[in-house]
């Protein structure tokens, strides 16, 4: 049976100990304004209080449609971007714009840090990938081969390798360096609106408005496995966790589900909030409690708990569809990005953090 705990590399022994197999379901936890729970119930096997999330800063500067919101790895800049063709690089302590990202002649989908926190990919309507210096705002490299909008673009752990997806269905793998495209995968008959690389690089995954969630050979290019929502939910966004053992995914059935890849299995799924419509991204925190975090259509900020599938918190500010979220590396801070009528990234930071 696998475990659901060790998420993340920094997991301590304390933490490990706190997580319980899925077949293990922790007790709901009391709010944290409770009175202790009454015996002879045991502590909840989370052993966590809830996230006490609050708004910190208000980032306002996009003129259009937010798409995707990045801490960099190590902590001291968040990158945005969206369809006003500009990546905006932020402090996330201070909330202060640090520099425009200028050059990209549409609008953007995804942005992608290097592993150093140096580097920054953009994937661009425009059918390019520029690859940006951050500190002096300055592109790199311009990527060329996708035939259509370019809509989803990730690093390796050792930045050597890109991934990314088009609207033609296609998934390229690019050499950093050189700046050509390695291999050219026929992935998908729609939208490819993911690409994710596992911690050792030696996987990718995928999914498409097609509704499929595909694993590739990274070498080979061969799929290995296919994954199938249900006909109703098609899915939009996937990612490895930290460790690589599952994969989470998002799908327009207003659900969030954990899988374990390797056997097909569909362990977790997490609902309450509202995605019938928007390419809505969703997140693990592993800095603090184990939570699943995403936007919304309601224009929230939703929180479960890894384990239980509860909703421990909502985060309300924001005045428009939540497409976009993204957790500090080091911090429990999440900052969020929303479309048309608001046009704001909120960072949040847990008052009670760890």
């Amino acid at each position: 049976m696998n475990h659901l705990d060790n998420l993340g590399d920094s997991t301590t022994d304390d933490e490990a100990g706190s997580q319980t197999t899925e077949d293990e379901m922790p007790e709901r936890q009391a709010p944290a304004a409770a009175p202790p729970p009454p015996p002879p119930a045991p502590a909840p096997s989370t052993g966590r209080e809830r996230p006490h999330y609050e708004l910190r800063h208000t980032l306002r500067g996009h003129t259009e449609s937010i798409s995707a919101v990045k801490f960099s790895p190590d902590g001291t800049l968040l990158a945005s971007c969206g369809n006003d063709r500009v990546v905006k690089i932020w402090s996330p302590f201070t909330g202060e714009l640090v520099r425009n990202l200028n050059g990209h002649t549409k609008g953007l989908s995804d942005i992608a840090w290097s592993s150093d926190s140096i580097q920054l990919a953009s994937a661009s309507d425009d059918t390019t990938i520029r690859i940006w210096e951050v500190d002096t705002g300055l592109t790199l490299k311009t990527l060329k081969g996708h035939t259509s909008y370019v809509f989803c673009v990730n690093y390796n752990n050792a930045s050597n390798l890109l991934v990314s997806g088009g609207c033609e269905g296609e998934i390229r793998i690019w050499n950093v360096e050189k700046g050509k495209c390695m291999k050219k995968i026929l992935a998908h008959l729609d939208y490819v609106t993911a690409v994710h690389f596992n911690r050792d690089a030696s996987l990718i995954v995928s999914c498409a408005l097609d509704g499929l969630i595909r694993i590739w050979n990274t070498t080979t290019g061969q799929c290995l496995k296919t994954l199938a929502e249900s006909h109703d939910a098609i899915c939009q966004h996937v990612q490895f966790s930290p460790n690589s053992k599952y994969i989470l995914s998002t799908a327009h059935d207003s659900a969030i589900r954990l899988w374990d890849y390797q056997t097909s299995r569909c362990l977790k799924t997490y609902v309450g909030h509202t995605n019938q419509k928007y390419c809505i991204a969703a997140c693990f925190s592993v800095t603090g409690g184990k939570w699943i975090i995403s936007g919304s259509e309601d224009n929230k900020v939703y929180l479960w708990d890894l384990q239980s599938r509860e909703i421990v918190q909502t985060l309300e500010g924001h005045t428009d569809v939540v497409v976009a979220v993204a957790t500090h590396p080091q911090q429990n801070m999440i900052a969020s990005g929303s479309i048309d009528s608001d046009l704001t990234i909120r960072i949040w930071t847990d008052r009670g953090g760890t």
